[in-house]
């Protein structure tokens, strides 16, 4: 096995799935690195009617810099435009309605907490995924630590370099494939495939 180290995300992308689950990879979640700002630890990209579509989760200024300390703001309801944004998106995908009742849970009730809501949307995920990944959580910060490193490997401002497989979107026929978007796209469009596909990404 293979220690890694990866950052908590929001309804991650693909690359960091195929990080996540593959077999050989015993997985450390980081939550002492300090909040860096405009990445996938608060927000996700889905594929919208005019390409791509971030959801961000708004973030309370508390001066706690800390990942596991980071606490979401409910200023305004976000949680409702997520779950619209989303439902727009995806609900004429061949797999929407199946999953419709679970992926509804991940907005259920306010998390303070941005790790523990992440995480919890991640044992959404691993449910309509019909699978299991145990992990943990870091008990410190190394800056150079002894796991293989990719809490800054997952760029949310510039495209994976990685090839991705091209599979079914709702809009490709008019923005074309946009790869490596939130896993929601990928479950929604190729349902029980989607394991499969992700352990067959191959990362650069």
């Amino acid at each position: 096995m293979k220690k890694v180290l990866l950052p908590i995300f929001y309804l991650p992308p693909l690359s960091w799935f195929s990080v996540f689950l593959n077999e050989e990879n015993e997985v450390a979640f980081e939550q002492f690195e300090n909040f860096p700002k405009q990445t996938y630890r608060n927000r996700a990209a889905i594929y919208g009617a005019n390409g791509k579509l971030p959801l961000i989760i708004p973030i309370k200024h508390t001066g706690k810099r800390e990942i596991k300390d980071v606490e979401v703001s409910f200023a305004e309801d976000w949680q409702k435009l997520h779950w619209k944004s989303i439902k727009t998106a995806y609900q004429s995908t061949p797999y929407f309605e199946y999953y419709e009742d679970k992926l509804k849970k991940i907005y259920g009730e306010q998390i303070i907490s941005l790790k523990e809501f992440n995480l919890k949307a991640l044992g959404i995920i691993l449910d309509i995924l019909k699978t299991e990944k145990k992990y943990e959580l870091t008990n410190e910060y190394f800056k150079n630590p002894e796991a293989e490193d990719h809490r800054e490997k997952f760029s949310a401002k510039s495209e994976s370099t990685s090839e991705f497989e091209e599979y079914f979107q709702s809009f490709s026929d008019k923005n074309g494939f946009i790869k490596d978007l939130s896993i929601l796209d990928l479950i929604c469009n190729i349902g029980p495939e989607s394991l499969t596909y992700i352990k067959n990404i191959k990362l650069d």
